[in-house]
């Protein structure tokens, strides 16, 4: 008998790994992980509106099974603060939204055990030069460049930058964040699959029914567009 035809596994350089940040809600983290979210991330930064505590970051964070990873997000924060939410979230990855300098985030990995992100906050005008390659080449010691829109504050408020100006050869691990929706995630990949050593994305308000407060059915529309674009792309 002819076995039918099996879809074709997309290799690990191919997958698009996907992280979905500023949850603080349970149902919500479920429901991410339910649908196959790689990492999932915690806003450790007051201001912000999808701010947890350290206490809460913990309590959801422990809902996680196993391989999918832990994100705290910090912002211009101290390294005792730092310290204090990787031993309360154990095998948390850390991510720097804010001004840290190269120098802060390696001896922040180093004081904690933990590898870190380093957000690159990519103007919204062409007028405002930003040199990545430049940026990727001070945080060698990161593990992934995360690409976000600059905005007034830190976070990228949904916003998204130009993605055809960024340099096509990037000697950096890249994630995709800022304004990704199930509606654009596919062109954003198919535009920046190969402008780093891997691509990853990153969703936050795209996946909301309004600002903390995720949407099941987004989430889950979200990894099947990020699906479809690995499957177009074998």
């Amino acid at each position: 008998m002819t076995q039918p035809n099996k879809p074709q596994a997309i290799s690990p350089q191919q997958r698009t790994r996907i992280k979905m940040c500023g949850f603080t809600r349970e149902a919500d983290v479920l429901a991410a992980c339910a649908a196959g979210a790689d990492a999932i991330g915690f806003v450790l930064y007051p201001p912000s509106p999808r701010n947890v505590s350290i206490e809460r970051a913990a309590e959801l964070a422990r809902l996680l099974p196993a391989f999918a990873t832990p994100v705290l997000l910090f912002v211009n924060d101290t390294a005792e603060r730092i310290k204090t939410a990787c031993a309360a979230v154990p095998g948390a990855l850390l991510q720097f939204h804010g001004d840290e300098t190269p120098q802060f985030c390696e001896a922040m990995s180093q004081l904690t055990g933990r590898p870190h992100l380093k957000a690159a906050r990519i103007p919204l005008s062409e007028a405002d030069h930003f040199d990545l390659l430049e940026f990727a080449l001070i945080h060698p010691k990161a593990q992934a460049l995360l690409l976000d829109a600059h905005v007034d504050g830190y976070g990228g408020g949904g916003k998204t930058f130009n993605w055809s100006l960024l340099p096509p050869n990037v000697n950096a691990h890249l994630v995709l964040s800022g304004g990704l929706t199930p509606a654009n995630v596919a062109d954003g990949i198919r535009a920046l699959r190969t402008h780093g050593l891997s691509l990853a994305v990153d969703v936050s308000s795209g996946i909301e029914a309004g600002k903390g407060l995720k949407d099941a059915e987004k989430i889950q529309q979200f990894v099947a567009a990020v699906r479809a674009a690995d499957a177009d792309l074998l």
